[in-house]
């Protein structure tokens, strides 16, 4: 089952629901998590919730998955990961993605939980491709995604366009071994 969080000492996975509406607010809303990411910040509850229901139809329809990230023991959510998307039918690849509120930057959170994460995307489900999308000048993702053995394969010009302007996408991508 693809809902299913991995363990990672120290921290506690749950896919996300409609109780962490008001964590997600105060993650989204803050400009500084939102500058790479293809949304504006979240100014009121229900943009949070619209959040929520596009992750639990994914994790319904098995095409993706996404779980908030707690601390052990605490009830505030720091941050998600998880797969925007996966691909186990014409391929079997999947998408990863990730954010952390911003006082968690700097702590190793991501080096911590995404070994997990990328472990139950290779040996639990059988993917032999990860991907991750970084919006040009997110440089802390990049070396992240660096750390744990990803390539970047090329870059994606004007790939997206959100606030206003195109923004270049950066192809990284981890093949099993």
């Amino acid at each position: 089952m693809i809902t299913e969080p991995p363990r990672v000492e120290g921290f506690e996975l749950q896919a996300l629901s409609e109780a962490d509406a008001p964590d997600l607010l105060a993650l989204f809303s803050d400009p500084e998590v939102c500058a790479f990411m293809d949304i504006e910040p979240l100014v009121v509850e229900a943009e949070a919730l619209d959040i929520i229901d596009w992750a639990e139809a994914q994790a319904a329809q098995g095409l993706g998955v996404r779980w908030g990230i707690r601390r052990a023991g605490e009830a505030r959510l720091i941050g998600t990961v998880g797969f925007n998307r996966i691909e186990r039918g014409r391929g079997r690849w999947g998408e990863i993605a990730y954010d952390l509120a911003r006082d968690q930057w700097g702590r190793g959170i991501m080096s911590a939980i995404l070994p997990a994460v990328i472990s139950r995307g290779f040996d639990d489900w059988g993917l032999i491709r990860l991907e991750a999308m970084v919006t040009a000048g997110n440089e802390r993702s990049c070396a992240l995604l660096a750390r744990m053995g990803f390539r970047q394969e090329g870059v994606l010009a004007r790939r997206g366009y959100w606030k206003g302007q195109a923004w270049d996408q950066l192809v990284f991508a981890r093949l099993a071994d």
